[in-house]
């Protein structure tokens, strides 16, 4: 027979009753215990890794890949046609302004020369008598010796023999520069190409004679990258002859060939990212040669002393235009401070200005923190790679 016993049924229930309250109720102080805020009422900190800006000197030097180009190039093609009759040029060697490089057989010119000077001599003497005929006529009009025609008559043959003695000296001045120019010159100073003809040759207005460049100071294009642009700036545009470009060939230790920027083109290529620039190097040695490759380099060297003030570049934000870091400020807050920023150097930034050394800035977490806010700084290197995203942080 069995016995029932409702007593110890209820004590079992009411201590099961008693063990989910308890256990309810501590979960619920758990979940208090971690949305409830800080003692002052203030939101809970939040965890952001933060970093000492750095200060050291910063060189400003941007180094390219260029290409020498002439300043002044001629192709020099004969101005009259004749036989070549001399040439005095040595290729490759320097040459002035002015220096004799081929001689075209000048003596049909001398004869055509000579025969003009003749015609104009000619008319000047039939001008003279033209002339002298004309004032007695004036003389004998004024004392109606003559009649009016005849006057007019001689004053018409005067004219006309005026305007025939200046076309006459008109074609003696064209034969002059034609006799001229049957000596080819150096058009200025610089080195000369190989001749491309010989004695004998008969040549035209369509020969190539020889080319000439200038050789110094020379031009050294290059493409400027956004930045360096960005760099110099104002100074680019408005007077690029004051920064200072030094270049180097491929075989030289250094940049031994020193000169300054002038041109910066007037737009960016899109596509590329560059400007085309050009500096003028001296060339006094010679031996930057047109078509070379050189190296370039521009901006100035470190200044001792001088230390730049150096940020991650994840720790700069985009507020619209302007660029911003959150400083850790007093109370572990954080404190919104624009900022203007200067060259890449690496990974990290030039601070031009709104910050300085020392103060500590925000590298991760940037997304989490409001100005103002309360955050628990984690020091951290500034140029460490960046942290893995917070566990706690929004998807």
């Amino acid at each position: 027979m069995k016995t029932n016993h409702p007593r110890f049924g209820v004590v079992l229930t009411a201590l099961a009753s008693l063990l989910l309250i308890s256990s309810l109720a501590g979960c619920g102080k758990d979940q208090a215990a971690q949305a409830a805020p800080t003692p002052n009422g203030a939101p809970p900190a939040t965890p952001v890794s933060v970093a000492e800006v750095i200060a050291r000197p910063v060189s400003e030097l941007r180094e390219f890949s260029g290409m020498v180009e002439a300043m002044d190039k001629a192709q020099l093609r004969p101005r009259v046609s004749g036989t070549i009759d001399s040439v005095h040029l040595k290729p490759g060697s320097l040459v002035k302004k002015g220096d004799v490089l081929i001689v075209i057989d000048p003596r049909p010119y001398q004869a055509e020369v000579a025969r003009l000077e003749a015609a104009a001599a000619s008319s000047r003497v039939k001008l003279e008598l033209a002339q002298t005929e004309l004032a007695r006529s004036k003389r004998l009009l004024d004392d109606n010796a003559i009649a009016q025609r005849d006057y007019d008559e001689r004053s018409a043959n005067a004219r006309q023999l005026d305007a025939a003695a200046r076309a006459d000296q008109a074609a003696l001045q064209t034969a002059r520069l034609n006799l001229e120019w049957t000596t080819v010159r150096a058009p200025f100073d610089g080195r000369v190409g190989k001749a491309e003809v010989t004695v004998g040759n008969l040549v035209d207005g369509n020969t190539v004679l020889t080319t000439v460049v200038s050789a110094s100071p020379i031009y050294v294009s290059f493409n400027g990258d956004e930045s360096t642009y960005l760099q110099i700036g104002k100074l680019a545009r408005s007077n690029p002859g004051a920064l200072k470009v030094r270049a180097g060939l491929a075989n030289e230790k250094g940049f031994p060939h020193e000169g300054r920027l002038e041109f910066v083109d007037n737009q960016i290529d899109p596509q590329a990212g560059s400007v085309r620039m050009r500096a003028v190097v001296d060339n006094k040695d010679g031996l930057l040669t047109p078509g070379l490759f050189a190296k370039v380099q521009i901006g100035e060297a470190a200044a001792e002393g001088a230390p730049s003030a150096l940020v991650a570049e994840r720790a700069v934000g985009t507020d619209q235009n302007r660029k911003f870091v959150f400083v850790v400020a007093a109370n572990n807050q954080a404190e919104y401070r624009p900022i203007q920023l200067g060259t890449t150097v690496g990974d990290l930034r030039v601070v031009t200005a709104g910050l300085k050394a020392g103060e500590r800035v925000v590298v991760d977490g940037l997304q989490r923190v409001r100005p103002g806010a309360p955050i628990a700084p984690q020091m951290v290197p500034m140029d460490a790679p960046p942290a893995a995203p917070h566990a706690g942080a929004k998807q």
